[in-house]
């Protein structure tokens, strides 16, 4: 499928939101090789100066905000995980060593370092910075992968609409606490859909809803899950989905899908 540029993304945004009812902003994310092309994105802000955030925390001043922001390593805490998944700083080696997080998260040393180990990064030394931007905005033409947040009934119907017309398995990632791994960590490294279950931190810090999952896709795959929504849509699939009750006999809510 050819590139999706930033206003087809914008008008595909607002589908979602009617379609799902999603309560905060799709948002798309894109790294860059210099500060300057970083600076060209119209309504670029950067975080406050000699602050340094999680990166779950800048991704949700963008989908609930609505902020346009640039994301370096002077912004994210040093030498952790934040700026490695991302691919714009080398994670230190107390991080990498299971150092950091042996007797927190961990219970051994091994167990640490095993975790720093399976994490899906970028690999670091090609890119200095990332901006997110909502959608709608259409500041970013187009991102390298589009992210947002929804319930497990939101995600489902979604994940139905990617299969609606050309069918994949998609399989989930479970990395534990440092879950941006799982996301956008995993999509920007393979450019495939990645859902994740966001870790503690991300709830914690980044203020993600107890009910909230996060999916993380290429633009193109963004448009066909909307495509598809539209689809199943018409056989009644659709959000919110209306309970019919564990008593009744569901043959006559099947019969309005399945005839």
């Amino acid at each position: 499928m050819s590139a999706i540029d930033a206003q087809a993304l914008k008008e595909l945004a607002g589908k979602l939101t009617e379609l799902l009812k999603i309560r905060t902003l799709p948002i798309g994310m894109k790294q860059y090789e210099s500060r300057e092309e970083m600076e060209k994105v119209p309504g670029l802000r950067w975080p406050k100066e000699g602050v340094r955030h999680t990166t779950c925390q800048l991704v949700t001043q963008s989908r609930m905000a609505g902020f346009t922001l640039g994301v370096a390593a002077e912004n994210v805490r040093s030498g952790g995980n934040c700026g490695g998944v991302m691919g714009f700083e080398q994670p230190s080696e107390g991080c990498l060593s299971g150092e950091h997080m042996d007797g927190v998260w961990f219970e051994n040393r091994e167990a640490a370092h095993q975790h720093q180990l399976h994490m899906p990064r970028v690999p670091s030394g090609r890119f200095v910075g990332t901006v997110v931007s909502p959608l709608r905005s259409a500041r970013l033409d187009p991102p390298d992968i589009i992210l947002f947040y929804a319930t497990p009934g939101q995600m489902i119907l979604f994940v139905n609409g990617l299969q609606w017309k050309r069918y994949k398995r998609y399989d989930m990632s479970i990395t534990g606490e440092s879950a941006c791994a799982d996301s956008w960590g995993k999509a920007l490294s393979t450019r495939e859909t990645s859902i994740s279950i966001p870790c503690f931190a991300e709830r914690r810090y980044g203020g993600v809803a107890d009910d909230e999952l996060l999916i993380a896709l290429p633009p193109d795959e963004f448009a066909r899950g909307i495509e598809g929504l539209e689809g199943i849509g018409k056989v009644g699939l659709r959000y919110p989905i209306v309970p019919f009750g564990p008593q009744a006999d569901p043959s006559e809510g099947m019969a309005h899908s399945y005839g």
